[in-house]
């Protein structure tokens, strides 16, 4: 009796890995991060330097639009061109496998071997990968290149652009809700809080440790605000 296949069967120990997060992930964290960020010490910095109520709400406004666009399209740009790059990597592998493929399948083999395997299996292993896909084993072993991690542009433009509006519109909200002379305390106490927040959330979809993300972001956003409040100051009229 043949033994049963097992192939499509999900496995009884089936563990959680973060690495096919990391495309959105990381775009949508940073664009979240720098949307807060970004908007509240651009607030901050106007509010110090005595702009009336629909000064700051209308600086809020444009800091949200001007920076997800920005976002949007400076992410856009640097996938792109890491999927460029992979793409032209892809072509020069399967140039090669069609011209050398006797050297690429040694070549492969003698990766496994730098892995662990003995060179009998390494090439066991190498042949049966290069009868099933050369090109993917290739991609994925020679180069780091998977469907997982694969660059992808407007994936990652979308959820930055969609990210900064998300993280831009809390201190648009506290100035449209506390409008007055301690808006500043405000602005700068509840984008803490939600930069704590964020990086907590960041931490839990990537797996990683919780205080040190937190961390990380309070303050870096408490220092950005501190550094416009300051130029506000320095400057002191309504614009």
């Amino acid at each position: 009796m043949p033994p049963p296949d097992l192939s499509h069967q999900p496995s009884a120990h089936a563990e959680r890995h973060f690495v096919t997060r990391t495309g959105w992930l990381r775009a949508g964290v940073l664009g979240a991060n720098d949307g807060l960020v970004s908007t509240a010490s651009l607030m901050v910095g106007i509010a110090a330097a005595s702009a009336s109520a629909s000064q700051l709400v209308l600086t809020g406004f444009a800091g949200i639009a001007a920076g997800a666009m920005s976002m949007a399209a400076g992410e856009y740009v640097s996938v792109s061109s890491q999927a460029d790059s992979e793409r032209a990597d892809l072509a020069r592998e399967r140039e090669a496998l069609e011209t050398t493929p006797e050297e690429e399948e040694r070549e492969l083999a003698a990766i496994y071997q730098t892995r662990g395997l003995d060179a009998e299996l390494a090439q066991q292993v190498a042949a049966a990968l290069t009868k099933h896909d050369p090109l993917d084993a290739h991609a994925r072993d020679e180069m780091g290149i998977s469907a997982a991690i694969a660059a992808r542009p407007l994936q990652a433009a979308g959820a930055s652009a969609a990210a900064f509006v998300a993280g831009g519109i809390v201190p648009l909200i506290v100035a449209l809700l506390r409008p007055g002379a301690e808006v500043i305390y405000w602005m700068v106490g509840v984008t803490l809080v939600a930069l704590a927040v964020l990086g907590a959330i960041g931490a839990h979809l990537g797996g990683a440790p919780y205080t040190r993300a937190v961390l990380r972001v309070v303050l870096f956003g408490g220092l950005a605000m501190a550094v416009t409040a300051g130029v506000g100051r320095l400057f002191d009229i309504a614009v």
